[in-house]
């Protein structure tokens, strides 16, 4: 594995006792660079290895969906470690208390553990580095070019990061070495854990039901990767801005929860289509696109807030802060798809109906918050609420960016100036309709669909 990928949370000595890997963002067993590195740790060591996942009350304001499909796809997981002679641990409580706790009560030797430039997720990670007196390293499995390397810095968009990212793409882009049978068990290895029975002792909201129309977990995500590798991926270029026409992968969910690695993504792409328009479309919104997200998240500590948005869009939003809104909704009424605009509520159902939104669409639907809220500040905060609720990929780095981008002009440029929107981009229901049958998709997504 390269080295770059790897970066040392603290500088604690390196002691004899078992590995952990403590996982988090990649919550799958194939194409994992952090167990990877985990193994090759404990083989070296001649030491038994363990998986554990530290499972929070309470997260971002994840529901049940959320939920619900990432600890399905952690049970699948904990199976196929224990294939590999790997018991899997899923911990309850505070992150940082959980897996000091359990350190300490195994005589850990090392923590592993892989990268999250989300606040909270650093935050964790940090506060067990400090309290650990063992060392704890971690592996960027999640970005193929590992984040950090790419930049050191805060990127202006993606015409700055893509140089850097095809420089080194050819260092990373690589097939994973396999994981082996651990040869040093784990003494008395738990139970595998009973998804029902953990989900009843969350005080989540459960008022957003489970998605119906996929399945969770590591094989699933790879047999969603084929069939879109056979029959998808093609004419992605054609189809890709159509929401009528399904021409997206429908990998997100399981990119997001960590069950696919993009990194395979990717070598399939390209494996199977190395240079096909539609195949060159999709890798850059895959590597460039989704790694210049993690990028902004890691770089820009209000990431989440209008003060991470460009100087100029701070400026224009200030100017243009008292325009009149010709509609004004609240939270509420955003949620219930209760607006004037029938494509805004169309695509609102979509979301909360079946955990998605076409990707064009999240735009659109962004940017007529920002037009019917009061301030930039409101319209920020209920589009990140309204994502992070009913969104199966929501609370992740392409989400924020995306409504920073579509609300403040993150990764973007000044426009012609007009009312409410001052410079940042405009879109309108007739835009959508040169793209689309706009008609057709509000039929798809009526009231009482």
């Amino acid at each position: 594995m390269m080295p770059q990928r790897i970066c040392s949370l603290n500088n604690a000595p390196v002691t004899k006792g078992p590995v952990v890997y403590w996982m988090s963002r990649d919550q799958r067993v194939a194409d994992n660079w952090a167990l990877v590195h985990a193994q090759a740790l404990a083989l070296e060591r001649q030491v038994p290895l363990a998986v554990a996942f530290t499972l929070a009350p309470a997260f971002l304001g994840a529901t049940l969906r959320q939920y619900a499909f990432m600890l399905k796809g952690l049970a699948e997981t904990a199976r196929r470690l224990a294939d590999l002679n790997i018991p899997f641990y899923l911990l309850h409580g505070e992150p940082p208390d959980e897996i000091c706790r359990f350190a300490r009560l195994h005589d850990i030797g090392t923590v592993v553990t892989d990268f999250d430039p989300l606040r909270v997720k650093r935050a964790w990670r940090e506060e067990a580095a400090v309290r650990l007196e063992i060392p704890v390293v971690e592996v960027d499995a999640h970005n193929i070019v590992p984040c950090r390397l790419a930049s050191g810095k805060l990127e202006f968009g993606a015409y700055t990061l893509r140089p850097k990212i095809q420089r080194l793409l050819p260092d990373f882009l690589h097939e994973f070495p396999p994981l082996q049978h651990h040869p040093f068990p784990w003494p008395s290895p738990p139970e595998t854990f009973a998804v029902d029975s953990v989900l009843a002792t969350l005080a989540i909201d459960r008022t957003v039901p489970e998605a119906a129309w996929l399945l969770p977990g590591e094989a699933e995500g790879h047999q969603r990767l084929a069939a879109f590798i056979a029959h998808g991926l093609a004419s992605y270029d054609c189809r890709r801005n159509d929401p009528c026409a399904d021409g997206q992968s429908g990998l997100s969910p399981y990119l997001h929860f960590g069950q696919l690695a993009p990194q395979r993504v990717a070598l399939e792409a390209r494996r199977h289509h190395p240079s096909s328009p539609s195949a060159l479309a999709f890798l850059e919104e895959l590597i460039v696109r989704r790694e210049l997200s993690d990028n902004f998240c890691l770089y820009n500590p209000f990431y989440d807030s209008v003060q991470g948005f460009p100087s100029w869009g701070v400026r224009t939003h200030d100017e243009h802060r008292h325009d009149r809104r010709e509609y004004v909704y609240s939270r509420e009424q955003f949620a219930a798809a209760a607006t004037h605009d029938p494509l805004w509520n169309a695509a609102q159902r979509e979301m909360v109906t079946t955990g998605r939104m076409h990707g064009y669409l999240r735009m659109y639907w962004a940017k007529k918050i920002l037009e019917w809220t009061p301030t930039p500040e409101d319209a920020l905060a209920t589009a990140i609420y309204l994502n992070d609720r009913y969104q199966l990929d929501g609370r992740d780095p392409n989400g924020y960016a995306g409504i920073a981008w579509s609300i403040g002009g993150v990764h973007d440029r000044a426009w012609g100036e007009r009312p409410v929107f001052g410079k940042i981009r405009y879109m309108n229901a007739a835009g959508c309709k040169r793209k689309f049958d706009v008609r057709e998709y509000i039929r798809r997504y009526q009231g009482d669909h």
